[in-house]
Formats: C-alpha cells, sequence, structure tokens
C-alpha cells in the first residue's frame, strides 16, 4: 500500500490544491482540476493507497466551504474505495 501524506498547509486556493492534489496522488495528466475529477479518480482507484492529512484544519480555514468539502470527500471515498485508506493528522494543540 503506498502511502502519500498531504500537508493541509500547502492547500491555499483552489488552484494551488489540485496542482498539489495532481503530484502527490499521482492523478492523471487528464485530471480535471474540481472536486468531482478528484471523486472520480479516487472512487476508481484501487491500486492500495494511504492518505494521511496533516492538518486537515487548516484546508479549512485556507478554502472556506471547499476545505470543508474537500476534507468530505476524502472522508466518502475512504468509506467507499476499501483501496483507500484515510488518516487525518490534527496538531498538538499546546
Amino acid at each position: 500500500m503506498e502511502i502519500i501524506r498531504l500537508d493541509g498547509s500547502k492547500m491555499t486556493d483552489r488552484k494551488a490544491t489540485h496542482a498539489y492534489l495532481k503530484r502527490k496522488l499521482h492523478l492523471p495528466e487528464y485530471y480535471g482540476n474540481n472536486l468531482d475529477a478528484l471523486w472520480d479518480c479516487l472512487t476508481t482507484d484501487f491500486s492500495g493507497k494511504m492518505i494521511i492529512l496533516h492538518d486537515p484544519q487548516t484546508v479549512k480555514n485556507q478554502l472556506g466551504d471547499y476545505g470543508y468539502s474537500l476534507v468530505s470527500l476524502f472522508k466518502e471515498v475512504a468509506a467507499i474505495n476499501s483501496a483507500i485508506r484515510l488518516i487525518l493528522v490534527y496538531p498538538l494543540q499546546s
């Protein structure tokens, strides 16, 4: 199983987020750079991936509603595609 670590702080806007996800998740060249395209790619990916999303709250803070939708998408994909596992890592509060 491939382990992919995603850094929530890298997802600063929609364009940067999709470029980052395309690179980190090895999405195809024709990837459409939107949530529907991400859904399509991840729900049909049976290669085995463990996606570790560091600091999902930062994704939500930086992208607003779009960030909430993105984190929800990852959760839903992991729930329906047994080849994708999701771990959300929240920073320690001091």
